[in-house]
């Protein structure tokens, strides 16, 4: 996992949106990523990261029926995309036959992080163009 980059400044454009813990709101996520990122070089790698990460906030979070954020900050040249979720306990299975999701980020994103831990996490990616 790569090391923790400097967030956007305040100036950055920006997306954020508190969603109820369902598997239906990562469908609203995405929409709302892909609106936000209109016409942005990594837009499609951006949604699914956003999706990824969204994902698991639901599936594998203390936010599965309850509630997580998502934050994008469009900047000139890069994009940070990131999910805080109710943390909870962290369980990483070993690899399989397809990819899971911070499989996926770690593939897409020029660099990603895991912040916080039981009581409160936020995964994070950035991409640049």
């Amino acid at each position: 996992m790569p090391a923790a980059a400097a967030k956007p400044d305040a100036a950055t454009a920006h997306y954020q949106a508190t969603y109820h813990g369902r598997p239906d709101q990562v469908c609203a996520v995405r929409a709302a990523v892909a609106a936000h990122l209109a016409g942005c070089p990594v837009s499609g790698d951006a949604v699914l990261i956003a999706s990824e990460i969204a994902t698991n906030a639901v599936r594998h979070s203390d936010s599965a029926g309850e509630f997580f954020s998502v934050r994008v900050y469009r900047h000139q040249g890069w994009v940070w995309i990131e999910c805080e979720d109710l943390g909870g306990p962290w369980q990483c299975r070993a690899d399989e036959d397809r990819p899971h999701g911070l499989s996926i980020v770690d593939a897409l994103a020029e660099e990603w992080g895991v912040d916080g831990g039981t009581s409160g996490r936020v995964v994070w990616a950035r991409l640049t163009w």
